[in-house]
C-alpha cells in the first residue's frame, strides 16, 4: 500500500473513530488504576477488541492482555501500550475527565498510549478483513510499567513469542503535536535500586578508637562508591549511582550499631548494566573493610536500558514520513529515566519513540509525573497514524526479506505481492 493510499484509509477511519478514541482515553483518565490492579481498564480494552471480532488473551494475573491481528504465522510486529496509572493526585481542577480516584492519576500518558494502540489495532483489523495486512500484528496492553515488572509478566505469558519486531510510543510534553522524536541506540536508561546496610559494635563518641566509627564508614561508602563505580566503566555508559536516603543513629553522643543507604543506579549501556551488581558488591566490601564494619547489599533489578535498534528506528522514520511528512520527524535526547520496554528489546529488536503531545504554540509547560499533566488530544490520532503505518511498513519489509531468502519462485511471488 502506497503512502497516499494509506493516508486516505487512515483519514477515513479516523473521521469516524477519533471521537470514540478520545472518549476512551478520557474514560481511562477519569478511572485510573495502579499497577497490577488494572482490572477495569483490562475489561474495557478486551470488550472493545471483542466488538471488533478479535480474540484478546488476558494475562494470568487478570490485568493486561495481548491480542493478535492477522494470520497465526508469518512475520509478526508487536505494538506496546502500558495501562497503569501513578500514585499521584490529579490537580487538573477544570478538566471534565479529571481523575475520580483520590491519589491516583494518569500523569504519564498511559491512557493516551492505550487509546493509540487500540485505535491502531482497530484500523489494522479492518485492513486484515480487506486482505491488506501482509502479516501479523500483536497488540500488547501491558500492566505495571510504573512498578516496574509488567513487561516480564507479558513475556512470561508468551506475549512476545514469535514476535519479530516491537514498537512503542511514549508521550513527550516538550514536543508539539504532529511530531515524532526518534533516536538510535539508548534512549532511556537502566534503573535499579540498591539498599546498603552497615553494622558494627556501636559505642561512645568519646572513644571512637575502641569501636568501629560506623557513621564515618557509612559516609565514606556514600561518597566513595559513586566515584569508584564511574571509574570502572566506559564514561559513555553514563553509569550513575545517586543516593536518595541515608540514615544512622538517633543521638549525638552515641556511635550507632547500624546504618542504611538507599539509592538508584542508572546507566545507558547494556554491558555496564549487567556488570553493575558485581562491581557494586566488590567496591562496597573494599570500603567497608577499611573501616572495620560489616556491609551488606540488596541489589534490586528494575529495568534494562531501552536500546533502539537502528533498522527499527529507520522503519519508524519511514512510516512517520508517510503520514506526518519530513518535518514531522525530529531528533530526541537520551533520558536517564527508566522504561521497561527495554525488557522486550532484550529479546527482540525494536524501538521506542517519543510522540509530541504539546499544543502548538502553547506557553503552558507540562511535565511527566506531575499532577497537572495533560495532553493536546489531537495526539491520539497522530499516534494511531504512526503506529499503524509503522506496523504496515515493517510487515512489508519483513515479507520482502523473507521472499529474498526463499527460492527464486518464492522471491518473484513476494515481489509481485509488494
Amino acid at each position: 500500500m502506497g503512502g497516499a493510499a494509506l493516508r486516505v484509509r487512515l483519514d477515513d477511519f479516523l473521521a469516524a473513530a477519533e471521537p470514540e478514541l478520545i472518549a476512551f482515553r478520557r474514560d481511562l483518565h477519569a478511572n485510573p488504576e495502579l499497577a497490577n490492579n488494572e482490572f477495569r481498564t483490562t475489561e474495557r480494552i478486551a470488550t472493545r477488541l471483542k466488538q471488533a471480532g478479535l480474540e484478546p488473551r488476558v494475562l494470568p494475573r487478570g490485568t493486561g492482555l495481548y491480542c493478535d491481528i492477522g494470520p497465526e504465522d508469518g512475520y509478526t510486529v508487536a505494538l506496546r501500550a502500558d495501562i497503569d496509572a501513578l500514585p499521584l493526585q490529579d490537580e487538573k481542577a477544570n478538566a471534565p475527565y479529571r481523575s475520580t480516584v483520590p491519589g491516583v492519576a494518569h500523569a504519564c500518558g498511559h491512557d493516551v498510549h492505550t487509546a493509540m494502540v487500540l485505535g491502531a489495532g482497530l484500523f489494522l483489523a479492518r485492513q486484515a478483513e480487506a486482505g491488506l495486512l501482509p502479516g501479523r500484528v500483536r497488540l500488547l496492553f501491558q500492566p505495571a510499567e510504573e512498578m516496574p515488572g509488567g513487561a516480564l509478566d507479558v513475556i512470561a505469558a508468551g506475549g512476545i513469542a514469535g514476535v519479530d519486531r516491537a514498537f512503542a510510543l511514549h508521550c513527550d510534553p516538550r514536543v508539539e503535536v504532529g511530531r515524532l522524536g526518534l533516536r538510535t541506540g539508548a534512549i532511556t536508561a537502566a534503573c535499579d535500586k540498591v539498599y546498603v546496610k552497615v553494622t558494627g559494635p556501636g559505642g561512645h563518641t568519646a572513644r571512637p578508637h575502641l569501636t568501629a566509627d560506623l557513621v564515618y564508614a557509612l559516609a565514606k561508602i556514600v561518597t566513595e562508591l559513586p566515584a569508584a563505580l564511574s571509574r570502572r566503566v566506559d564514561p559513555r555508559s553514563s553509569l550513575s549511582l545517586v543516593w536518595g536516603r541515608v540514615s544512622a543513629g538517633s543521638v549525638a553522643n552515641a556511635i550507632p550499631d547500624d546504618g542504611i543507604a538507599e539509592g538508584t543506579i542508572r546507566c545507558l549501556d547494556d554491558e555496564a548494566w549487567h556488570r553493575a551488581p558485581e562491581m557494586m558488591r566488590a567496591l562496597l566490601q573494599s570500603v567497608a573493610a577499611a573501616y572495620d564494619v560489616e556491609a551488606s547489599l540488596e541489589y534490586v533489578r528494575g529495568v534494562p536500558p531501552t536500546v533502539n535498534e537502528a533498522a527499527s528506528v529507520e522503519l519508524f522514520r519511514e512510516a512517520a514520513v508517510q503520514v506526518l511528512g519530513e518535518e514531522g520527524v525530529v531528533p530526541t535526547p537520551q533520558s536517564l529515566g527508566g522504561e521497561d520496554f527495554g525488557w522486550y528489546l532484550e529479546s527482540v529488536p525494536g524501538a521506542l519513540a517519543r510522540l509530541g503531545v504539546r499544543a502548538p504554540g502553547s506557553s503552558v509547560e507540562y511535565d511527566l509525573h506531575r499532577g497537572d499533566f495533560d495532553v493536546d488530544e489531537r495526539c491520539v490520532a497522530v499516534g494511531v497514524r504512526v503506529l499503524a503505518a509503522t506496523a504496515l511498513t515493517t510487515l512489508w519489509d519483513g515479507r520482502l526479506d523473507t521472499a529474498a531468502d526463499a527460492p527464486l519462485g518464492g522471491a518473484a511471488e513476494g515481489a509481485a505481492l509488494g
